[in-house]
């Protein structure tokens, strides 16, 4: 969003003037906005969105957390909408931005907050109590209050989806099934929490004791904030490691570039198919990025020969699956991934390696990695041949499935291309970051540029077909040639 389109800038204007237009009748004289609430709650949001500065919460703690929502939601069930749109301006204009450009963010903020706030109390006004807001969260119609707050925290959801889809279309390109679909499906639960707490704060604030009780609330949500903000730091330290080992091997075997992540693409292509949870399909992302990366105890020598392979050269070759499980094996946000990089050139009809393990023996996961490896190196091009068709490889993949392959993991892989096709032009700079239009990365300008001239096309690939001496346990493919590709290289099979 550094450089805005002019589309996003016009999207960000009428949002503004609808946030603008929204918040008018509160101001206009006569209109009875109690404007004491009003100011307290906007203090008390600017005072909690400044809270992630302090060292407790960690200097870089992540901003939009969401964390402090239940004060707006708080707002909107005490407030008119008219005013509860006024209580998140201040926090928005001046809360902690750190994306360029600065203040059209916080522009932005300060005005798709104000909206979702508006429509929150639109929605819990219109919840049919006909006593109005005081007696919807009084102490006691607290319990009937319950089902018009979450229309309140469904609808400012709700909202806020439809303006990051919108910003998500205009200044990223997204399209618009995915754009709105994610943020959608990924905050509706944690919003529905903070519309119960901003409700026991309305209730503690209408109570006797006042606003100092409902002070109480803030303190677990400020708890809550800070054990998010550790998460988001050791999940930062996990992506920061797979980055080294994965730019580790890049820079040792210069041909593979970018093979490590697009492997880890196809095995999330394939977990998703097979309706595997999230912890899972980040698990096999991240045994795919670091599937070969075993290479690291490999002579560099080996990687970069470019005639055959002894059979010695080759058994040396065929250890990088154990010396990558021994490098992994103490990162133990890893999990099932340690066995994916040591069994994933295992077969089903025993004749892989390491250990020639057969058929269900071979996990789960090492399965997955070795379609997407064998799929990633097919479709790959390489300086002295160029990469298959996708329909070729798949058409390959399917051939020796059964043998060399689990048929269940190609057929689910096959079914993700013809949904969402393959888009393999990715680098290794992508490894932690998530496309904003999905879950799975995706190249952007800077790939392009990274790539450079003639290869943003045709991405490094990591394996070809060079023939090797005595290799017994070579898998085989169309023509002659390895299923995976160059086999020998520890690229794949």
């Amino acid at each position: 969003m550094r450089a805005v389109p002019p589309g996003a800038r016009a999207y960000i204007l009428c949002a503004v003037l609808a946030a603008v237009a929204c918040a008018v009748p509160a101001v206009r004289p006569g209109a009875g906005t109690p404007w004491t609430v009003v100011g307290l709650l906007a203090l008390l949001y600017a005072a909690c969105e400044q809270l992630t500065r302090c060292p407790f919460m960690g200097h870089r703690a992540p901003t939009g957390m969401g964390s402090f929502v239940p004060v707006l939601l708080a707002g909107a069930y005490l407030l008119p909408p008219s005013a509860a749109a006024l209580v998140a301006v201040p926090g928005a204009l001046f809360g902690r931005v750190e994306q360029h450009p600065v203040w059209l963010r916080r522009v932005w903020h300060a005005a798709q907050f104000p909206l979702a706030s508006y429509f929150a109390a639109l929605a819990f006004n219109g919840g049919g109590f006909s006593g109005g807001v005081p007696n919807a969260v009084s102490a006691a119609d607290f319990p009937y209050a319950l089902l018009p707050a979450a229309a309140g925290a469904v609808a400012f959801c709700l909202v806020l989806a439809v303006l990051d889809g919108g910003i998500l279309i205009f200044a990223e390109r997204c399209p618009a099934r995915t754009a709105w679909r994610v943020p959608v499906l990924g905050s509706l639960a944690p919003h529905l929490v903070h519309g119960l707490a901003g409700l026991m704060m309305a209730v503690l604030w209408r109570s006797p004791y006042g606003p100092v009780a409902a002070l109480l609330v803030l303190l677990p949500m400020y708890v809550s904030c800070w054990v998010f903000g550790q998460y988001h730091r050791e999940r930062a330290a996990h992506q920061a490691t797979i980055r080294a080992l994965v730019q580790a091997v890049d820079i040792k075997d210069r041909y593979t570039r970018g093979h490590g992540e697009r492997v880890g693409r196809a095995s999330v292509m394939i977990a998703r198919e097979l309706g595997m949870d999230d912890d899972r399909v980040e698990t096999l992302r991240f045994a795919g990025i670091l599937h070969d990366v075993g290479k690291l105890g490999v002579p560099t020598r080996l990687l970069r020969k470019d005639g055959p392979l002894t059979p010695e050269e080759r058994r040396v070759i065929e250890l990088h699956p154990e010396y990558g499980h021994e490098m992994v094996r103490g990162i133990g946000f890893l999990g099932e991934a340690r066995a994916a990089i040591l069994h994933h050139h295992e077969r089903l009809d025993g004749r892989g390696y390491p250990y020639g393990l057969s058929g269900a023996r071979i996990p789960e996961c090492a399965r997955v990695v070795a379609v997407a490896d064998a799929f990633d190196a097919m479709t790959s091009t390489r300086s002295y041949r160029r990469g298959r068709p996708v329909s070729v490889a798949v058409e390959e993949l399917r051939r020796c499935a059964g043998a060399q392959f689990d048929p269940r993991m190609v057929r689910a892989l096959a079914r993700a291309i013809d949904t969402h096709g393959w888009h393999p032009a990715v680098t290794a700079d992508q490894t932690t970051a998530m496309d904003p239009c999905g879950n799975v990365p995706a190249p952007g300008r800077e790939t392009a540029r990274a790539e450079g001239a003639g290869t943003a096309a045709a991405p490094y690939s990591a394996s070809g077909p060079v023939p090797v001496a005595g290799a017994a346990r070579r898998p085989v493919g169309s023509h002659g040639q390895s299923a995976s590709g160059r086999a020998d290289r520890g690229g794949s099979g």
